[in-house]
């Protein structure tokens, strides 16, 4: 008798969590990259302040902090891709933060079917922010307080394309908030 309430009790413990399980799965769809990119077009607090599209080889994914090695700042960890580079960078406005808007990115990127979190860092953790602005991202504007940075990588796989994203926000005040995105298409 004393089995058969065990696992009565065990029934009602796994049973909801299978189903909820199996509804986020249902719920998962493809996540198209660029859609995030129009998301944010879209979005009434983000202003564009620069958009290209370019051709790379070679193109370097930080998948570590940001540090200095043998005098040459460089990643602790990182992997070189070939593949169409598309880089995004918005200003965050109307008293809204970037990391606001970066969590909801997250959020997207955690339901959806094929998206994987390869690196994450917050504040000093991620390493110099002026090296982030310029030598990664080419843009100066992101440049704020180490503290204030976020930068995560990912990886997608859609039917589609094999994607790599890497989304960094930035804050030098409050009205000053940055998000950038780099979306690399691998050939």
């Amino acid at each position: 008798m004393r089995d058969v309430s065990a696992i009565q009790r065990w029934t009602r413990i796994l049973l909801p969590a299978l189903l909820v399980g199996q509804a986020v799965s249902l719920w998962a769809q493809d996540l198209d990259p660029y859609a995030l990119v129009e998301r944010l077009h879209d979005y009434p607090h983000a202003v564009s302040i620069d958009s290209r599209e370019l051709e790379v080889a070679d193109h370097e994914l930080g998948l570590g902090a940001l540090q200095k090695i043998r005098g040459q700042w460089g990643f602790s960890r990182s992997v070189r891709l070939d593949g169409t580079l598309t880089r995004e960078t918005w200003q965050i406005v109307d008293g809204f933060a970037a990391t606001e808007v970066l969590r909801e990115l997250e959020q997207q990127l955690a339901a959806a079917k094929g998206s994987e979190l390869l690196f994450s860092c917050d504040g000093r953790a991620c390493g110099n922010a002026a090296q982030w602005a310029n030598r990664v991202f080419g843009q100066r504007v992101l440049y704020g307080t180490s503290g204030e940075q976020r930068y995560r990588a990912y990886a997608v796989d859609t039917e589609a394309g094999e994607f790599r994203l890497a989304l960094y926000s930035g804050a030098r005040t409050s009205d000053r908030q940055y998000l950038h995105m780099d979306i690399l298409r691998l050939r």
